[in-house]
């Protein structure tokens, strides 16, 4: 059966990101929301959506809805996410889930109350390589992890003038702070420091203990161009080890042997590093980030199927950790 949503707010992620590769599964879009009149009609005509509102909570009352979507800002998502789920609907909200890990606690605490789920975007767990290194790890083929090291930069446009990190924090640290622990196991501990350029320009290492006995690394900061490569991730173990470059390039190095004075060398289905990336010249409608997957899980989620889509207790979790990493940091 289709499922009807409510949509809460109209911005170039919900529109270019968001809400296409929602369409591609069995979804109908019955009503958009968005505070913006001409943002908010241009959705409506990019999607065939003539039931239109500026009023969230009027959207949330919409009789017939069957769950409600939402790519606003954290304190909205809070707000909104709290009124859904008093109305018995279920939620996707994009992360972060809000602005703090109390309000976080808040939404799961209405989840639980209201027997519904509230599933967040944490997409980076569905972005293609990332995917296929968690499915090597999850195979057992990969043995124990012993190390993650991470890197991800970014650099963002909204430190003119007054400068505040909250906003990178919550809309890009945040991912690997639920993705360390998809790829390795949940964290004991972290440990972070930073050396700040000038202000704006932030670099930061964050350390992880990992109770499966690992140890990791994620270096993140705003002093690299997006117009360079800006995310890597590296898990080592036992003489294997993975590698995913910008989440569309993979490597998996095992333990071969030398061959240069081997008459014999070739290659080696269980011992040569296997590499994977896309074929970009393909006419095919694939989402390397990850958001079409992502909502694949969600959308059967929001039918009250069980399947692995992140959820707000997840959220809680990786709100928890970002506040200890602030907490360390001083920002």
């Amino acid at each position: 059966m289709t499922l009807r949503i409510g949509w809460i707010g109209c911005g170039i992620h919900a529109t270019q990101m968001l809400l296409p590769q929602l369409l591609r599964h069995d979804v109908e879009i019955a009503v958009l929301c968005d505070i913006d009149g001409i943002r908010l009609a241009s959705a409506g005509r990019q999607f065939g959506v003539r039931t239109l509102t500026q009023d969230a909570e009027e959207l949330i009352a919409t009789p017939g809805l069957d769950a409600i979507g939402m790519a606003v800002g954290p304190d909205q998502h809070l707000a909104f996410g709290l009124k859904a789920l008093e109305r018995g609907l279920p939620v996707f909200m994009e992360k972060p889930p809000s602005g703090s890990a109390d309000g976080a606690r808040q939404l799961a605490a209405a989840s639980d109350r209201a027997g519904k789920p509230l599933l967040v975007g944490f997409m980076k767990r569905y972005s293609v390589g990332n995917k296929i290194a968690h499915n090597v790890l999850k195979s057992g083929r990969f043995g124990d992890v012993l190390g993650l090291t991470g890197y991800y930069m970014t650099a963002p446009g909204y430190f003119e003038g007054n400068v505040d990190y909250t906003g990178f924090l919550l809309h890009h640290c945040v991912h690997y702070m639920d993705l360390v622990s998809h790829l390795v196991s949940p964290v004991t501990r972290i440990a972070a420091r930073k050396v700040e350029k000038t202000p704006g320009r932030i670099l930061f290492h964050v350390g992880f203990d990992f109770e499966c006995g690992a140890i990791g690394t994620v270096v993140m900061g705003t002093v690299q161009s997006r117009g360079t490569p800006v995310e890597r991730i590296e898990i080592m173990g036992d003489h294997q080890r993975l590698e995913v470059e910008d989440v569309v390039e993979v490597r998996w190095h095992r333990n071969p042997p030398f061959k240069v004075a081997d008459p014999a060398a070739t290659l080696l289905d269980n011992e040569d590093t296997l590499t994977w990336k896309p074929n970009f010249t393909a006419a095919a409608n694939e989402d390397y980030k990850g958001y079409h997957s992502l909502l694949a899980d969600v959308v059967p989620a929001l039918r009250g199927e069980t399947t692995p889509a992140p959820t707000i207790h997840d959220g809680v979790v990786a709100m928890e950790r970002l506040e200890d990493m602030r907490r360390q940091l001083g920002i």
